[in-house]
């Protein structure tokens, strides 16, 4: 089966990453595929390279990069989520004239058409609220 996965809540105040990695390792070690992973409102900030988790706690950037790794799961960032929240690729750095990066490895900056296409190409989709 091949699934399409969303992710909206923040990874600061929700469990909705850790929910949705648990699920696509499962699906994966299952025998699934999940072909995208699109983060979506909150779920943005997971794409933050800024970001630094504490020491005690699961740097959930790093696990999803993983994942794209060993599954070559797409790890697709709302563009205009990101962008009012300080996400930024290096195309979107030039078109803005802002100095610097923010996207973390792996992230890529997509419009809601890539989710739309996703959904409409996998067999199931399965949303990760906030």
């Amino acid at each position: 089966m091949n699934y399409t996965i969303a992710v909206l809540g923040s990874p600061y105040s929700s469990t909705a990453h850790i929910h949705a990695l648990k699920f696509c390792t499962a699906a994966i070690d299952a025998g699934n595929k999940i072909t995208r992973v699109f983060f979506y409102h909150d779920g943005v900030y997971v794409a933050l390279n800024s970001r630094v988790p504490p020491q005690d706690e699961l740097d959930i950037t790093k696990a999803w990069f993983e994942l794209n790794n060993s599954y070559n799961v797409e790890l697709d960032v709302c563009i205009a989520n990101a962008l009012k929240r300080g996400i930024i690729d290096p195309t979107e750095a030039e078109r803005y004239e802002v100095p610097s990066t923010t996207l973390a490895p792996g992230f890529e900056l997509v419009g809601l058409g890539q989710l739309i296409d996703a959904m409409i190409n996998s067999d199931r989709y399965v949303e990760f609220p906030a």
